[in-house]
């Protein structure tokens, strides 16, 4: 008997489909750091309703397949979250005109699906999973941590397992750039700096789905619903400044760098409203407001979010 997988030799990589369910002939692979990931395949169950009076199950079938999981991260600058972060706001990196060595991105409507390839390294395994495209997207900066951050995807189908690479298949050497950490950004709410956030995170969801033709139990194409990004911010409450926003239904801004000291993504959501608030106490020590937040549409920006990278 043979020893089990293990997940210290498992890697990602992903590659652009020109036609979305098709692998390239010969595809470059961009690694994808990851700590880990849920990305598989699964399959809806039809059970028969006969009845017998054995009050058995007479037969199962397997029913529609779907491709779909989460590849969570520390989130480091360039590479494949260049990939992954464009395919996720369905925008495209352009140059940032007012500022020189700088590109920003904003969410747009451009489709982009790729093959990832999952490689169990120990056991020579290859998984590879087709037609996927990026849902959602989570970020958390938390205090004295490493920014970690989390991709869901959904695809149309899978190859069957293999255990060799693609033939004429290559792999870019990747990224080696260190995460970005808590310390070494900036925060500022309302166009001023702010030194009392405890934690900040961000969702953006597409609302993808999968849709089912009779005669094939894969999907045969994906849709897709608006870009919806949310999120909270956690701050000391040392004054009513922030939860009167809430209160009052006042707009305001956000705006954070995430730095690794040579390269940096500034995160931008020009108009952001908070939706809920409360300074909850729970103990003696600091009391906290936590603040969901809404990012909408700005007509400067054209966008609800702008991520510009360059150098720190």
């Amino acid at each position: 008997m043979g020893c089990p997988a293990n997940g210290s030799r498992h890697s990602m990589a992903l590659v652009a489909e020109t036609v979305a369910g098709t692998t390239p002939a010969t595809p470059v692979f961009t690694p994808i750091r990851q700590t880990g990931t849920t990305l598989a395949l699964t399959k809806e169950t039809i059970q028969s309703q006969e009845l017998r009076p054995d009050r058995q199950i007479a037969d199962m079938r397997h029913g529609n397949k779907q491709v779909g999981g989460d590849i969570n991260c520390e989130l480091s600058y360039g590479g494949a979250f260049d990939t992954m972060l464009e395919a996720v706001l369905c925008g495209t990196w352009e140059v940032d005109t007012p500022t020189a060595g700088t590109d920003e991105l904003k969410a747009g409507v451009v489709r982009r699906p790729f093959t990832i390839e999952r490689h169990f390294a120990d056991i020579g395994q290859y998984l590879r999973y087709k037609g996927c495209e990026f849902n959602t997207w989570n970020l958390t900066v938390s205090p004295n941590a490493i920014i970690t951050s989390n991709f869901g995807l959904i695809g149309r189908s899978m190859d069957a397992p293999a255990q060799t690479a693609i033939a004429g298949a290559t792999y870019d050497p990747g990224t080696t750039s260190s995460p970005f950490d808590s310390f070494s950004g900036t925060i500022e709410e309302g166009g001023s700096a702010i030194a009392i956030i405890t934690e900040l995170s961000l969702t953006l969801e597409n609302g993808l789905s999968a849709l089912f033709t009779v005669g094939s139990d894969t999907a045969a194409c994906l849709s897709i619903a608006r870009s919806n990004l949310s999120g909270s911010v956690t701050a000391w409450f040392e004054s009513e400044a922030l939860y009167e926003k809430f209160l009052n239904e006042t707009e305001s801004s956000l705006e954070f760098t995430l730095s690794d000291g040579t390269n940096a993504y500034a995160f931008t959501l020009p108009r952001i409203k908070y939706n809920s608030g409360q300074p909850d106490v729970s103990g003696e020590g600091e009391v906290t407001i936590s603040l969901d937040i809404m990012a909408l549409f700005d007509e400067t920006e054209e966008s609800q979010i702008v991520i510009t990278k360059g150098a720190a």
